[in-house]
């Protein structure tokens, strides 16, 4: 990270606010955009006065003067302020913050980034999240110095802004797909925000032509082991839902009766690109947002990484596997039917019996996808490879989430604890793979205990006491001795013959079977 050299800034109160939201001071920002450095991308943007726009610190036009500069913690803020983007290195395609915020921010900006506030009133959202308007008003202006209808304003003109430039899109149909009601509100606040029509935008880029597959590019900041995802969604991919070869992945996704494709895989540079066919372009915000997260697109790594490593086992894992990240899965419900499902079985064994589920929800209903909680209820699982107490937690858990009993966005461990056959493993586990929780660690874990253990199983107590130095990144660093166990189970002590990542795991969370 750029040293501070301990300069006096100079700049006025609300700079100092933003500086405070970056977590970088003046010196450090300097530095990083004078570097180019990409582990910075995202984590402030740069305002240059003179001029009027706002720049990523790796835009590789001529670096402007330190005075005619300010900056800024988002580009919410920067546009806030009149600025507009830069055409070369395109903030719409800088990855997220990674910074750390209040629960009830992150999961707000979460659903922002999905397209919540298109669906709904900011009253009605701030509900779903369990405060009042008025609270998360404040929140917003504490941590991130902007309104969350900024927020989504700039959301909503960035994500054209790429449709514009990367697609042959018709404008009309750019406008709906970025969050806009109608084409003279977008046109509107695109003059207002950047004092020009969109078609000048669209002649910088390509122009309409045929009907083609659509692609869009998704940056993160190095280091990213692209090569380890991958290995990840393979060995987990649901017949019939995901097929994931040497170079990518695949999904299938439905959206209001219409099935496509999702395909990720790497692109030039520091980006992963997102291929849709037969996906309506209203669906984007939610899977941008959707496959942001799954792919850890936007954590700091290298943050990350300089305080995990001061232990000199991960410090190990870190220098053999650099890049190696926190994946997760497509949905929170997704994530909590492979937990349940994967209790006390091996990977490969729980993957068999979701596949199953797609395709007898396909015979039942018509849809090769999961249940949905309603669904789930009324699925006839006889059969299907589980036991019986294990469906009896699939269907109670899907009639909590079914009856509104249970909201998933913001439920609370207690709640899902008092379900049966939810323990204390499926929990933590859950929110380590919805990307809810970075320091989700689940401590029961048997490949964990025995990773931290050199092989013998430690008890839990003392894995507990043996991750506490790692808060607030313990997920990464069960992420970290996952992978080594699979790949170089040497690194922890262990003889290459150890457990990998398809081995039976113990799993103690239903107290009908035994680990």
């Amino acid at each position: 990270m750029p040293h501070d050299p301990g300069e006096r800034d100079t700049t006025d109160d609300g700079e100092q606010h933003e500086h405070a939201r970056i977590g970088l001071s003046r010196a450090q920002c300097l530095e990083a955009r004078l570097a180019r450095d990409a582990r910075f991308d995202g984590r402030f943007f740069t305002g240059v006065l003179s001029t009027g726009i706002y720049c990523r610190p790796i835009c590789p036009a001529r670096a402007p003067h330190e005075r005619n500069v300010r900056y800024f913690p988002s580009a919410a803020s920067a546009e806030q302020h009149g600025l507009r983007p830069c055409l070369r290195c395109r903030p719409e395609l800088a990855p997220g913050s990674g910074r750390r915020l209040p629960e009830v921010l992150e999961l707000a900006l979460k659903g922002i980034d999905g397209g919540a506030l298109t669906e709904q009133s900011l009253p009605a959202f701030a509900r779903t999240l369990g405060v009042t308007e008025r609270t998360l008003r404040r929140q917003f202006e504490r941590h991130l110095g902007v309104a969350p209808s900024q927020v989504e304003l700039t959301r909503r003109l960035l994500l054209a802004k790429r449709l514009l430039t990367e697609t042959s899109l018709p404008i009309t149909e750019i406008a709906f797909a970025a969050g806009f009601a109608s084409i003279r509100r977008f046109n509107d606040a695109w003059q207002h925000a950047y004092a020009m029509a969109p078609r000048a935008e669209r002649a910088l880029g390509q122009s309409p032509g045929e009907e083609a597959p659509l692609t869009l590019r998704l940056g993160y900041r190095p280091p990213y082991d692209v090569s380890a995802m991958l290995a990840f969604y393979r060995l987990r991919a649901i017949p019939g839902l995901e097929r994931v070869d040497e170079k990518g992945y695949e999904r299938r996704y439905d959206y209001r009766g219409q099935t496509g494709w999702i395909r990720v895989e790497p692109g030039e540079g520091h980006y992963l690109n997102v291929t849709l066919r037969g996906v309506a372009p209203r669906a984007l915000p939610d899977i941008l947002h959707r496959v942001r997260r799954m792919w850890d697109l936007d954590a700091d790594l290298a943050q990350i990484s300089a305080h995990l490593t001061q232990d000199p086992l991960l410090a190990r894992l870190a220098a053999h596997s650099p890049g190696v990240r926190l994946p997760a899965g497509w949905s929170d419900y997704e994530v909590l039917l492979r937990a349940i499902v994967g209790q006390q079985v091996s990977v490969k064994g729980a993957i068999t019996i979701m596949g199953r589920l797609v395709a007898r929800t396909e015979a039942q209903f018509g849809a090769a996808a999961l249940p949905t909680p309603a669904q789930l209820c009324a699925l006839n699982l006889d059969g299907i490879g589980m036991p019986g107490s294990r469906i009896r937690t699939l269907q109670g858990v899907a009639s909590a989430l079914a009856s509104g009993a249970l909201t998933l966005a913001t439920a609370r461990d207690e709640q899902l604890l008092a379900l049966p056959g939810i323990g204390p493993w499926t929990v933590a586990y859950w929110r380590l793979r919805c990307g809810l929780d970075t320091d989700a660690f689940p401590a029961s874990d048997l490949v964990l205990q025995k990773a931290l253990g050199g092989g013998d199983k430690l008890p839990v107590k003392e894995v507990l006491e043996r991750s506490a130095p790692w808060h607030p990144w313990r997920g990464y660093g069960a992420s970290w001795l996952w992978h080594a166990m699979s790949t170089a189970p040497a690194l922890l002590g262990m003889p290459s013959t150890s457990p990998a990542g398809g081995a039976k795991v113990a799993r103690p969370d239903n107290p009908e079977t035994t680990s």
